[in-house]
């Protein structure tokens, strides 16, 4: 069953409700004062974000070290942004949350940056693995003098992202300064486990794999071939699809320091898609740094 916002509103019908679902995640087996060293009963601090010791009336803050610490904007607010860029597939840009809940853009966008934040992961990946880069932002052409002479294209001009898809799993994408071997290759040994079947494009950065461990197999672009037997890489072709007409569709822009952030909520997305409920898979990365 999927979860609406009718279930937001049951689940949360106002900030008690919210702050108590936060202590009860953070301190399951309870919380601990620190100036009686042991677990003990706390009550919530009328009109404040705390709890307070029953016994010696010290009080603990369930928001600090979270991304709520310091933030004014009430936590219903803050778990219908999570709902929201969660469950939006193509994306939630920070005009809509702002006419969704009522706050400024410029709270609006910092709150959809801070949940940005936890939307990323360093886990390896494994199975088969497709593998692929492209360019965003990339609407002009580089052009030399003498290209512009014998009329040439030149090289694009733009954003390089690079991205590893598990096939049936979990995606990464990084916004990396070249395509080139020496900045690809090392972002795939560290991050698909060894001895892992990965499938490519013709690439000559990819040449390689098998001297550093990895299965491979690819076919080739520039001949028209893109599906056989025994490779393809439509999944990762799939994944930068959704995310360009996203990026078009919902945001229009991103500035270029901003694309990591925007690529780990895509990534995110897809990664998690096949959960029950995203909404509450994304609550779950909220942790005491």
């Amino acid at each position: 069953m999927k979860y609406t916002v009718r279930n937001l509103r049951e689940d949360f019908p106002d900030e008690d409700a919210c702050l108590l679902w936060l202590v009860e995640y953070l301190f399951p087996d309870g919380i601990t004062c620190k100036i009686c060293q042991k677990i003990t009963k706390h009550y919530k601090v009328t009109g404040r974000k705390a709890y307070a010791c029953s016994r010696c009336g010290h009080h603990v803050h369930p928001t600090a070290g979270t991304i709520f610490h310091k933030s004014r904007t009430p936590l219903s607010l803050w778990y219908h942004a999570f709902y929201l860029m969660s469950t939006n597939k193509a994306g939630t840009s920070a005009a809509q949350l702002q006419r969704e809940i009522g706050v400024t853009y410029k709270c609006a966008w910092r709150m959809m940056h801070q949940i940005r934040t936890l939307m990323n992961t360093d886990r390896q990946l494994s199975g088969e693995v497709e593998v692929d880069e492209t360019y965003v932002h990339a609407n002009v052409y580089k052009r030399s003098t003498a290209q512009k002479r014998y009329g040439r294209t030149g090289q694009r001009a733009g954003q390089v992202l690079f991205g590893a898809v598990e096939r049936g799993g979990r995606v990464r994408i990084w916004h990396v300064k070249s395509a080139g071997a020496r900045v690809l290759q090392p972002l795939i040994r560290k991050n698909v486990k060894e001895g892992t079947l990965i499938h490519t494009d013709g690439y000559r950065a990819y040449r390689r794999l098998p001297q550093m461990g990895f299965g491979h197999r690819w076919t080739d672009h520039g001949r028209g071939e893109y599906y056989t037997e025994d490779s393809y890489t439509q999944n990762i072709e799939n994944v930068w699809s959704h995310f360009k007409r996203g990026i078009k569709g919902v945001y229009r822009h991103v500035d270029n320091k901003y694309l990591q952030a925007y690529a780990n909520e895509y990534a995110w997305r897809y990664s998690n898609r096949k959960k029950p409920s995203m909404f509450w898979s994304l609550m779950c990365q909220i942790s005491i740094s």
